[in-house]
């Protein structure tokens, strides 16, 4: 006889252009509050994967690296923190959840859901205002404030922010991202601003490597054969192009210390990331608007597990702010010079980043924080339900 569905706390929010599943903690199964097989596969059944049709059809996510994915959220325990962020990214036609990274735009919703689900302790938010909300991301060891905007003693999520990528308007809730580099090596792993990558199939690239929100490999537009105006349409269909992207990821990830293998590159699909800058040019963006190339001072396209991203990962807009404020880099050269404040262009539309660099006693370049502005907001909440034989 088949066991009967379980049900489990749970809700449904948008942070910037993605959105995700939240959960506490605590009202996970027992088996998934530890990390391991069982919480992945938990994981697994609830955004529907892995799914051979690539729909995710029979779970919550949506058939994109945007909404596929996971946040486990619990009271810190960490001194100046209110509450602990995982983050796992949920393959869709894969049974693997990738824990290597953070997803910058649901750090967005993560203040928002630990004040509306009680993390939060209501003594410390004001009547009306902003609560800094300092949250640890466990997955990158790092510090992240939300200034969530408070009204009447809750999160206010409406509003009239417009944030290109999502259709309607909200609340403005700044991030700021403290000290994103990876404490355990370099800003720039190989400690150059610029490397030489050996691609099969593209040859000889260029490529600026550094590990700022995530480990992230920016090359020029114009040396994969493109202009740095591509939409997902563009790209995603081309099953050579992408095969291309998939290579120069992983000989990438090498040269950065991540994998040893190529062979590992499968396994660590969330990391790193792939983008190609190219400098201002008007295009029309995925709604159709036009972006003037006067209004931006660069245009970049990311690859998110293996497809060109429909707008920008807030980790990866963490690693573009980084590396435009460095002279010397890729991402500063396609900017014509170095900004510690900017806007890009992205597939649907644009993003006003900036970050605070600087160089130590040593010449190192390191970046002390990186700010932008996202929205979020509750779709919907309650529970979820899996087959308590899925796990």
């Amino acid at each position: 006889m088949s066991k009967p569905q379980i049900k489990i706390l749970a809700t449904y929010m948008r942070g910037g252009t993605s959105k995700g599943v939240f959960f506490r903690l605590n009202d996970l199964p027992r088996a998934a509050r530890e990390p391991g097989p069982a919480r992945d596969k938990l994981l697994l059944r609830v955004l529907g994967s892995p799914d051979p049709y690539g729909k995710q059809i029979d779970g919550l996510g949506n058939a994109s690296s945007s909404t596929s994915k996971a946040v486990i959220l619990s009271k810190s325990q960490r001194p100046g923190h209110h509450v602990d962020y995982l983050f796992g990214q949920v393959a869709i036609d894969k049974p693997f959840v990738d824990w290597s990274g953070n997803c910058g735009n649901l750090s967005a919703a993560v203040g928002a859901f630990a004040i509306h689900s009680g993390l939060v302790d209501s003594a410390l938010l004001p009547q009306n205002g902003h609560a800094d909300i300092h949250i640890w991301q466990q997955n990158i060891g790092k510090t992240i404030i939300a200034r969530v905007p408070i009204s009447g003693g809750q999160v206010q999520e409406t509003g009239d922010f417009e944030l290109d990528g999502v259709t309607f308007p909200a609340a403005e809730l700044p991030l700021t991202f403290v000290d994103p580099a990876d404490d355990e090596g370099a800003l720039f792993p190989t400690a150059n601003l610029v490397d030489k990558l050996e691609v099969p199939g593209l040859g000889s690239l260029d490529a600026t490597l550094i590990n700022a929100g995530i480990p992230t490999i920016f090359v020029r537009a114009g040396d994969l054969g493109y202009r740095g105006t591509e939409l997902q349409g563009d790209i995603n269909g081309d099953k050579a192009a992408l095969a291309r992207l998939e290579a120069l990821r992983t000989a990438g990830a090498l040269k950065m210390g991540l994998i040893k293998t190529p062979q590992e590159a499968a396994t660590r699909q969330h990391t790193p990331k792939v983008a190609f800058v190219a400098p201002p040019t008007s295009y029309n963006a995925s709604s159709g608007k036009t972006v003037a190339g006067d209004s931006i001072a660069l245009c970049v396209r990311a690859m998110s597990m293996g497809q060109l991203h429909h707008a920008m990962m807030g980790t990866a807009a963490v690693a573009i702010a980084t590396a435009a404020a460095i002279p010397g880099t890729l991402v500063s050269e396609a900017a014509g010079g170095a900004a510690n404040r900017l806007r890009f262009g992205h597939p649907s539309g644009t993003l006003l980043v900036g970050a605070k660099a600087g160089q130590d006693a040593s010449g190192n370049w390191q970046v002390q924080e990186v700010s932008m502005s996202r929205s979020a907001r509750i779709i919907m909440e309650g529970w979820v339900r899996v087959p308590e034989e899925c796990f």
